[in-house]
């Protein structure tokens, strides 16, 4: 019905070893990132009204937290 919802999760890493691997994890939607999990960071960043809303509320969830941090190891 004319929205576009995405999950775009990537990793960047400069060297052999991976010792510098960052994992990001952006949630878009209509084409526009509203909400990232940046590994650098260690938490969720909103850019939006809606996405700072769920960053806050992500956040607060140590669980959520975990799971994304630890995405940068597999």
């Amino acid at each position: 019905n004319g929205y576009y919802f995405s999950v775009w999760a990537t990793c960047f890493h400069s060297s052999r070893d991976f010792s510098d691997m960052v994992f990001v994890d952006n949630y878009i939607f209509n084409k526009d990132v509203f909400i990232q999990f940046n590994s650098t960071v260690g938490e969720y960043v909103g850019y939006t009204e809606l996405g700072v809303h769920n960053a806050e509320r992500l956040n607060k969830d140590p669980n959520q937290l975990q799971r994304e941090r630890a995405e940068v190891e597999t």
